[in-house]
Formats: C-alpha cells, structure tokens, sequence
C-alpha cells in the first residue's frame, strides 16, 4: 500500500508528532536528548524551519515549526531520523527502527490554535506527571518562551510576539495561558489532528488548506479518541 503523501504549506505551523516503536524509549541518557537537539536544529537551519515550541519525552517527541516550502518539514524530520537511529542503535547495542513509522503532523490555523498548541506541547510532563510544572523539565521550550531562557531552537512565532510590547510583557501573557485549563475537547481536537493529519482550526481554516493543495487533507474521526490514543 502506498505511503500517504503529507501536504504543508509555506509559511504555515506543523504540529509533528513521532513516537517510539511500540512506545518503548528513545532517549535514555542526558546525552541523548542534547545530541536529538543538536540534529533537530542543525536540520532546521538547513531545511528553513523555524522551531516555536518543542518537547522531547521518554519516548515520543512533539515540535511545532514553520517551513519556509512544502518539503522543509519532512525534510528536518529525516535529517534527524538519520542521524539519531543510528546512534541509538551504536550507543546502546540495539538494531533496526527505533520509531514507530514515520512522524504524524497536522497544519496549524495561526490565529486561534497556535498558542493553544504550544501550551499542549510544553504541558506534555506535567499530563504525564513527571514534574508539577513545565520549568522543571529541562528538555522543552518552556524556559525560553515563558522566562526568556536562551534557546538557539526556538524562534518567536509573530503570534507569541503579539502577546507585549516587550519581552518581559510576553513572558508574563505567555505564562498566563498555562494558568487556565485546556479543555478536554480542545485536548481531543489537537490529538485527532496530528494522528490523522487534518489541518488543526476551524473549517474556513481547512477549507483555505485545501482550497490552496486542491486536495482533500487528513480525514475525520468520529467519535472521542481511544483512551490508547490519548496518551501523548
């Protein structure tokens, strides 16, 4: 069966989403998650993205980037992929895939979802109950959109820029947002979003997509997610 083609846009956010084959790890040591870092902006700088947000977990990782074409994020994605199975498999004595077939992205509607979807990604620890609060996992973009830490990663979307006038304004709005909850539906709608790769906002949003691709993107779930697929 052939491989579902994957449809981005210039200039436009992707929420990418890879998990460990089977769930089991991908990052077992501290070196690990540096070296997974490394390659991750290294493939950035080549494939013009641009990082907004990330998290690296025990085994699956979340990045929110925008493309500069149609091909850079699948480009980044292979560039680390290539680079970080083999070393995996080097350092550790193992062999073969490490991830569970290849990385599932959704678009982002920029307006209304994508600081919605930063939250989602930085929260990753704290669903998972690792830490009480996003600045104590070292391996996101937390500490640099939310207290100004240096990240050569990251680059402030013009979304995260609106939030103030200067950057301790920005740190003290962005910080509010992971004050309020994120709504169990709004969990559900970013989840089914990337697992089926349909465009994340609403339908003027996705009708735009497709209208640009002419091509129908992603497919519609019904019903509420598997709790299997609620995990990450």
């Amino acid at each position: 069966m052939p491989r579902k083609p994957r449809f981005y846009l210039p200039g436009l956010p992707v929420h990418a989403v890879q998990r460990g084959r089977s769930r089991e790890a991908v990052f077992y040591e501290d070196s690990d998650y540096r070296v997974y870092l490394d390659w991750l902006r290294e493939g950035a700088e080549r494939y013009r993205c641009v990082i907004h947000a990330y998290v690296l977990m025990t085994n699956h990782v979340h990045v929110l980037a925008t493309p500069s074409d149609g091909e850079g994020i699948s480009r980044m994605m292979q560039y680390v992929g290539r680079r970080y199975v083999p070393y995996i498999n080097y350092h550790y004595g193992t062999s073969g895939s490490l991830w569970e077939g290849r990385y599932k992205a959704s678009l982002v509607q920029e307006e209304s979802y994508l600081l919605t979807c930063m939250c989602y990604i930085e929260l990753n620890p704290v669903r998972a109950n690792m830490v009480n609060h996003p600045r104590e996992y070292r391996w996101s973009s937390y500490r640099a959109n939310g207290e100004g830490r240096e990240d050569s990663i990251i680059t402030f979307h013009k979304v995260y820029a609106s939030l103030g006038g200067s950057a301790d304004q920005r740190k003290e709005a962005y910080r509010a947002l992971f004050k309020a909850h994120i709504g169990d539906d709004e969990l559900d709608q970013i989840r089914a979003a990337w697992q089926t790769g349909t465009p994340l906002g609403n339908d003027h949003f996705k009708g735009q997509v497709e209208a640009k691709l002419k091509t129908k993107v992603g497919q519609s779930r019904r019903g509420r997610p598997s709790k299997r697929a609620l995990t990450p």
